[in-house]
């Protein structure tokens, strides 16, 4: 695979599952993350318990975390980057929300904004789910980025919204 080289920009990676070994398979997938090419694991931050959430979510807790990063890999090579991972995990697609044994989600890619049919930055649902919301803000509390309308959001702004939302820090 050829990868172009870009500027070093900080990226954010949502890492979760909830078969199998999870806390295992996040821990891995940390590792596996460090390893990535052109690419270098800055922090992590400790693991949250949660609830399946969303249409048609079922299965069991998950074990979440937040990744932070540093690459020069383009966002779309390091989507295909974090896809491979997914795979080397066992991780199927068979449905929207599907229990899995690893979901690894590009959050934030430096400033960048874009929707396109493969890559959607910032996460489109980030600022709907705490399990995003409480690692990212355990990394960067003063983390902010611009929302799809342009408006400047950040973790704080955010968290009386997901308040109601089952979660807990894993020790």
């Amino acid at each position: 695979m050829s990868v172009t080289n870009h500027p070093a920009v900080a990226a954010f990676v949502g890492i979760g599952g909830n078969l199998g070994q999870a806390r295992t398979t996040v821990l891995a997938a940390m590792d596996a993350l460090a390893q990535l090419p052109q690419t270098q694991l800055i922090a992590s931050s400790p693991l949250y318990g949660s609830a399946p959430l969303g249409e048609n979510a079922d299965g069991p807790n998950y074990v979440n975390a937040v990744a932070q990063l540093r690459t020069t890999l383009s966002a779309d090579a390091l989507l295909r980057e974090l896809h491979r991972i997914e795979g080397a995990f066992g991780r199927a697609r068979s449905y929207k929300n599907a229990p899995r044994t690893l979901d690894l989600d590009i959050l934030l890619y430096g400033d960048t904004v874009c929707h396109t049919d493969t890559l959607t930055l910032p996460h489109p649902r980030m600022h709907e789910r705490a399990f995003v919301l409480y690692p990212l803000f355990d990394l960067k509390p003063d983390i902010s980025w611009h929302n799809a309308l342009g408006q400047r959001v950040s973790v704080c702004d955010l968290k009386a919204q997901i308040a109601d939302q089952d979660i807990s820090r894993l020790d």
